[in-house]
């Protein structure tokens, strides 16, 4: 009896899990290039009051078992990487990824970390920046005297100046074996770990990567109806845990006053 009050605790806590990823991935429904995350449950340890396949008292052999769990738990976090709609917004220097990679981003301590979120912008010198200010890489710097900005599928960059079209950059990508390996950042960023794998970086089109689209952006994959029934599900579960530790509780208040 006290093993379900505590089996049902730790569903409470699975539940709890629950809820506080499908709220991130509500919060993130407008998120650039966010990808959602699925929570995946496992159950926890069993105590064996009877083994299958044992011998009976009778010489028999025993068909099934007698085993009790002691409840479940979270124990991983899943990226979903399954591609966003892209949304046209007419901005030269918004390009989102039609298949697999990611845009790769330099932080100020010379990391590289990666994302899909394709909303660049120029800072002072003409470098093509993320929104946070972190240099695409490869590096392209688009000149001053630039009338126009071109990006092809398979990643170069030119730029009108005096009506000569002129080459000034390769947009690459990396794609990752594992990319539910890797591990998120903030800001739209994902950072290389042991599970992901080493980046296998290319041209847009060629290895399996996707291609370019210059003047879109991939929106979140985030489904309002599957986050809101799964929002539901939680609730639901977490109640039903609730209701066993008190029907619990009650059948120990039973047992106690048998004995008055």
């Amino acid at each position: 009896m006290l093993r379900a009050l505590y089996s049902s605790a730790t569903g409470m806590k699975a539940q709890e899990t629950l809820l506080d990823v499908t709220a991130n991935n509500l919060a993130n429904v407008n998120t650039t290039g966010f990808k959602r995350s699925h929570v995946n449950f496992a159950d926890l340890l069993y105590a064996t009051v009877r083994q299958a396949g044992a011998q009976s008292a009778a010489g028999q052999q025993i068909p099934v078992g007698l085993q009790i769990g002691s409840g479940a738990r979270a124990v991983a976090t899943t990226k979903l990487f399954t591609p966003g709609t892209p949304q046209q917004t007419g901005n030269n220097l918004d390009v989102a990824i039609e298949g697999d990679g990611f845009f790769q981003i330099q932080m100020p301590s010379g990391e590289i970390r990666y994302t899909r979120d394709g909303s660049f912008h120029m800072d002072s010198a003409g470098n093509l920046v993320n929104a946070d200010g972190y240099l695409l890489q490869p590096g392209i710097t688009i000149s001053p005297d630039a009338t126009a900005i071109t990006i092809l599928p398979d990643g170069t960059v030119s730029t009108n100046v005096n009506g000569v079209e002129t080459p000034v950059g390769q947009i690459d990508l990396a794609r990752f074996i594992n990319p539910a390996g890797l591990s998120s950042t903030g800001g739209n960023l994902y950072a290389q770990t042991t599970a992901s794998g080493d980046p296998l970086p290319g041209q847009p089109g060629l290895n399996g990567l996707g291609t370019l689209r210059q003047g879109f952006l991939e929106e979140s994959n985030v489904q309002m109806v599957t986050e809101l029934i799964s929002l539901i599900t939680a609730q639901r579960a977490y109640e039903v845990n609730a209701r066993a530790i008190r029907a619990g509780d009650e059948m120990l208040s039973t047992t106690s006053q048998i004995m008055r």
